[in-house]
């Protein structure tokens, strides 16, 4: 806002403090003198704006330094400001959006050329704004298309040939893809063995504000909280010596977002879409944003023996339920037997015949009855 200061050196765009205030003095400069020319054309137009008006000299000075200060207060605003905008604006498109826009630009821009031809026949203004009006339409809207499905464009030109992703070998085919791991896959733990399993193919990228925040965590004052840290830095060092699946340290930051979620999603986004973890939040916020989920928690539950009703299973009733005569279990991967009447038989091994299967969010839940002998 001009009551604020007016622009400073750092939104000169790409110029160091000293070489910013400079320019934006030369800007205030040329503005003054623009200024004093839009008021003295404008005092001299027609008969003359203070033609015969007493004291004429000294109401055009006035008016003339009105106009210096006009033009060196808004010149910058109306330069540096638009400017920095742009340039930032632009650095913050990724190197996939900034060609798709350019190359929707030019497509939309060459339509309206070939539509403008016909409508520049039309008599009247119609002749002259229709082609003009027609050609931002579309440069602007296959702009803003092409943009949105960027991603669409870049797969159909893989398909076809076009371009390759960066790693790919000379053969053409894709390289290895890059999953991007949250913290809590590094604190659960389970990854480590689906990685030594061989079922990870790719390679497992820790961000480095990932490793920050599990030396955070490490570092805390909260036993829990600080066995959770070192857990997961064991874990990190354990998957690093299996040379089966590589893992990378990136240090590519998102320092525009504070919050470590929102900056997996964004570095996802840069990288291979993918991100690992076992965060129910994330994996809703990861989808909503068209990155793909692998899960932990949904590979465990997928990969449990199915069981059906009438079925019989072992288990031993470890302690009571929550509704009254019920007692509970767990088969070897953990899922939950709630056993009928099992109140009375704790501490024992009974085999259990399903009588239904339950699947929630937290996990599949098995009801049962103690069989009759």
């Amino acid at each position: 806002m001009l009551g604020s200061g007016g622009p400073s050196a750092s939104e000169a765009p790409g110029l160091g403090t000293d070489r910013g205030e400079a320019v934006i003095r030369t800007i205030r400069v040329l503005g003054a003198a623009l200024g004093a020319f839009i008021g003295l054309g404008l005092a001299a137009a027609g008969d003359g704006l203070f033609a015969g008006v007493s004291y004429g000299g000294f109401i055009l000075a006035a008016w003339t330094i009105s106009w210096m200060i006009v033009g060196f207060a808004l010149l910058p605003y109306l330069t540096i400001v638009p400017a920095t905008w742009l340039v930032r604006r632009v650095q913050e498109l990724s190197t996939a959006e900034f060609v798709a826009s350019v190359l929707g630009l030019f497509v939309g821009l060459v339509l309206g050329l070939l539509l403008s031809l016909p409508l520049a026949q039309v008599q009247g203004p119609l002749g002259t704004w229709l082609p003009l009006g027609i050609s931002l339409f579309l440069g602007l809207g296959m702009m803003g298309l092409t943009v949105a499905k960027r991603f669409d464009l870049i797969a159909a030109a893989e398909g076809a040939g076009l371009v390759r992703r960066p790693g790919a070998d000379a053969d053409g085919d894709a390289g290895d893809p890059r999953i991007v791991v949250d913290t809590s896959v590094l604190i659960d733990g389970r990854i480590a063995e689906i990685v030594e399993s061989g079922f990870i193919y790719g390679t497992l990228v820790i961000p480095r504000f990932v490793l920050d925040e599990l030396q955070h965590i490490a570092d805390s004052s909260d036993t829990l909280r600080r066995n959770r840290g070192r857990r997961g830095l064991e874990i990190l060092a354990r998957m690093q010596r299996d040379t089966r699946t590589p893992v990378e340290v990136a240090e590519e930051d998102v320092p525009d977002i504070a919050e470590v979620d929102a900056k997996l999603v964004e570095l996802a986004k840069r990288r291979s879409r993918v991100v690992l973890t076992n965060d129910f939040n994330l994996n809703r916020v990861a989808e909503l944003q068209g990155v793909r989920v692998m899960n932990i928690n949904s590979l465990a539950n997928a990969v449990k023996p199915a069981v059906l009703p009438g079925e019989e299973l072992r288990v031993k009733v470890i302690q009571e339920g929550k509704e009254a005569g019920q007692g509970v279990g767990f088969l070897d991967d953990g899922t939950m037997i709630v056993v009928e009447g099992g109140a009375r038989l704790i501490d024992r091994d009974v085999d259990v015949s399903v009588t239904r299967v339950l699947q929630t969010v937290a996990g599949r839940m098995i009801f049962g009855q103690p069989r009759q002998d």
